[in-house]
Order: C-alpha cells, then structure tokens, then sequence
C-alpha cells in the first residue's frame, strides 16, 4: 500500500467550511483508504491506499467532500517522497526553519513569476519560491506577514496551501 498525506485548504478557519476531524476521517474510510489519520483541523489526512495516481486519488476526495459537506475545497495530495523533499530543501538560512511556514503550490508556476517573487522584498519577510513550494519565515510572525498564502497565490498564479514547520514535521512523523 502507498501511504498519501492530504491537505485540505481553507477548512476550519474564521468559522467557515467547518468540518469536524470525526467526519472526514470516517469520509476517508468510506472511499476505501486505510490507516486514516488526521492532524489538528486545518484539514490535513495521512492515509493508505493500493491506488498510485494522485489526480485519481485527488478527483476521488475533492467530490466525495462536495458530496458529503456542500462545498469545495482545493484539495492537495503528495506521497510522504514528496512532502519529505519539500522539507528536505528548505530553502531559507536554517537558523530560520522552526519557526518557518512551507506554502505548498498545487501547480508549477512559471520561471517568470518564480523569479518574480524571489526578486520582491518585504522588510523583515524572507521567502524563496520553488517550483512546488514558497519557503517563508516572517521576523514578526505569520499573522502580521504580507507575505501569505493569498499573496503567494496572486503572484505566482497558482492555488496554494500553506503548513507551519511544525505541522510539517508532524505530518512527516504520523506518515512514516
């Protein structure tokens, strides 16, 4: 069995698109997946699945949650190869990773908006963009950045999901 680790983008936050951990972890199991696990509720799932084709495994959850809960939600599904590389080349000072956040790109963005981004300068925001993900360590916090999700989205042109070094490194323990 291969095991996949999902990550659902814009559960759970400000009181929208609420959907409790119970639920979607009984949803997974009903598609067939096996070991479901869930990590805290920003949506993210490691499970097992004889299944190899992500964009398979992807269409499969995306409408099984329309179906279950009314709404959609990007939906982001790698193999623990995958997330393991995103972790391995962080790509900021490593003084910075722990309190780092990972902005996981659902498509590869073009060379020039990639550039693009790694050319901006924020005072006390450091990033690097990637092909599949934008490294960001905020000196003043996530929450005051203006480097986020939404603005790494606009600027690269693609749908995104953004994890905090902890929650990544949990995923990565719980997928092994």
């Amino acid at each position: 069995m291969n095991t996949f680790i999902c990550l659902l983008r814009g559960i759970n936050v400000g009181g929208h698109k609420k959907v409790k951990m119970a639920d979607l972890k009984t949803l997974f199991t009903s598609l067939g997946y096996n070991d479901v696990v869930t990590y805290i509720q920003s949506g993210n799932i490691i499970f097992k699945s004889h299944e190899k084709s992500i964009d398979e495994i992807t269409a499969v959850i995306k409408k099984a949650i329309v179906d279950a809960f009314g709404f959609e939600v990007p939906v982001f599904v790698l193999t623990r190869k995958m997330l393991t590389q995103v972790y391995e080349n962080y790509a900021l000072s490593p003084e910075y990773i722990a309190s780092s956040y990972f902005t996981l790109l659902h498509t590869v963005p073009s060379t020039e908006d990639i550039a693009l981004v790694n050319n901006l300068e924020l005072p006390k925001e450091h990033f690097v963009a990637t092909e599949n993900c934008v490294y960001i360590y905020p000196e003043k916090g996530y929450g005051k950045a203006k480097a986020t999700n939404t603005f790494f989205e606009k600027k690269l042109n693609v749908v995104a999901t953004t994890r905090n070094y902890k929650t990544i490194v949990k995923l990565l323990e719980l997928s092994s």
